[in-house]
């Protein structure tokens, strides 16, 4: 192994509403992921799901379509996972130690807009929440580990879902620049990266959990996007205004596509499959939306327009950098029979024969990782930072404390070695690596706990028992002589 760049940014990763809890403390109010049972998280349909008290039905989280009386789309008899996650909230200096314990370099987490402005419309912030937040930088300050900081990671203000669909109207933008206007100025000097929305293309496939729209069509999908583009511009001249020193990148869900066959069509369809990550890439990075997504809507009957405002705009508050999130590749067929008979990635597409697989089906590819920084580097030329890689796996805590998690060992073993080959061989500037679930959280995905991707165990399960202890696993022992060889000793 090469040496990494004395000044790489090693960490972990996390979002407030899967691993912080004290979902309504101190005056915080309910953001979208607070509305989301544990078995409505990947589904609108009704589906049911086990607890001890035994089986609950889990109705659709859409909060707009709530029962009547329900308030903001919460009621009884449902289980929220992300409402205790791990209780973070309270535990905080604890786990800032084990990071510490750890090298962390930097250390990612977001701020939950609701702590801050608990309904999104209000014109001052909740003092409460400033100061939580406060503690948690002053804490990471203690051990010299830089906070990068994500304003808005899955969590909307689902009062503005309820009063306007959320980031479907053009208002939330207003809400939007309170909220980065009062954390941006009370956190100078505390914070200088930050990262505008989380996987903001996931719009397109779960435009709920991505920008609150909880009545959904193309049309409102498109009209989110946009606002969210504008809403990242403004969230980086704002910054840039409160500090020079302020970093400020977006994040995409990305991932390497290869076609099924050397078949053209199905080159063709591993491009075109491309531009959907690529798209949002596009725009932050650039300032201007793409001729081929113009066309798109065209041909989908979707209005669209930019005022001279707006396009300056969008060519003022382009990123500084470019963050993603990277787990697995996928592979694109042309053919209609292919897809059909596929039973692969949990991303769609063909499951690809020269992989492996974690439980949940998603295929593991070091070298994909590397294809997608060249494929970014070469499209863009900003700085890259990995701010998601993990695998999840059910991990079991042993009798005396510890826990065995060596496929976590060769999952980011592997994924570290194409870094290597990113920065010393194909000379890309990436600067920063944090991967997923430092600790043990509440799955996106899936609302579970059991599927695990931490270097720290958290004692809870998705039954409900549990006390929250938390324990060193062997990947953390691993993970801090990775971090403290700067990336040589990977063994």
């Amino acid at each position: 192994m090469a040496k990494f760049p004395k000044d790489f940014l090693w960490g972990g990763a996390t979002a407030a509403n899967q691993f912080e809890g004290g979902w309504n403390a101190d005056g915080k109010g309910p953001s979208t992921s607070d509305c989301m049972t544990r078995g409505s998280r990947t589904s609108a349909r009704m589906i049911t799901y086990k607890t001890k008290e035994g089986e609950i039905k889990a109705e659709p989280f859409w909060s707009l379509n709530a029962p009547e009386g329900a308030q903001y789309g919460v009621f009884e008899g449902y289980d929220y996972p992300s409402h205790n996650g791990i209780d973070f909230f309270h535990r905080y200096k604890e786990d800032i130690a084990l990071f510490a314990e750890m090298g962390f370099k930097m250390f990612r987490m977001s701020i939950n807009w609701t702590r801050i402005f608990p309904t999104g419309m209000e014109t001052e912030p909740n003092e409460a929440g400033l100061k939580f937040y406060d503690d948690v930088f002053d804490e990471l300050a203690k051990y010299g580990i830089e906070p990068l900081v994500t304003l808005s990671h899955y969590e909307t203000p689902v009062a503005l879902t309820n009063t306007w669909n959320g980031w479907a109207d053009e208002r939330t933008i207003e809400c939007w620049e309170r909220y980065v206007k009062a954390v941006g100025q009370r956190y100078k000097g505390k914070v200088k990266y930050w990262l505008t929305f989380n996987e903001i293309n996931i719009v397109q496939m779960m435009p709920y959990m991505g920008a609150g729209v909880g009545y959904r069509t193309p049309q409102t999908e498109a009209d989110a996007a946009k606002h969210q583009f504008l809403a990242s511009a403004k969230a980086v001249l704002i910054l840039h205004d409160i500090d020079s020193n302020n970093k400020v990148g977006n994040m995409v869900a990305y991932g390497a596509q290869y076609p099924n066959t050397c078949h053209p069509d199905d080159v063709l369809k591993s491009k075109l499959v491309g531009r959907g990550a690529h798209f949002f890439f596009d725009v932050q990075a650039t300032g201007k939306y793409p001729n081929y997504k113009l066309k798109e809507y065209e041909r989908k009957g979707i209005e669209f327009h930019l005022t001279e405002e707006q396009q300056q705009l969008l060519l003022d508050g382009t990123v500084d950098f470019l963050s993603f999130s990277y787990y697995m590749s996928s592979v694109v067929s042309a053919d209609p029979k292919v897809i059909e008979d596929a039973k692969g990635n949990f991303m769609g597409g063909v499951k690809n024969p020269y992989l492996k697989a974690s439980d949940w089906g998603w295929q593991i590819d070091p070298v994909g990782l590397r294809f997608a920084c060249n494929e970014l580097w070469d499209r863009y030329h900003k700085p890259l930072m990995i701010v998601e890689n993990g695998m999840g796996a059910q991990d079991k805590l042993n009798e005396d404390g510890t826990c065995n998690d060596p496929y976590h060992i060769d999952y980011l073993r592997d994924h570290i070695k194409e870094m290597d080959k990113v920065i010393n061989e194909d000379g890309i500037e990436l600067i920063g690596y944090t991967p997923w679930g430092c600790i043990d959280l509440v799955s996106a995905s899936t609302g579970e706990m059991h599927k695990r991707y931490g270097f720290i165990y958290v004692d809870y399960q998705d039954d409900g028992t549990g006390n929250g202890d938390r324990y060193r696993k062997d990947s953390f022992y691993w993970y801090k002589k990775v971090i403290a060889t700067n990336g040589e000793d990977l063994d």
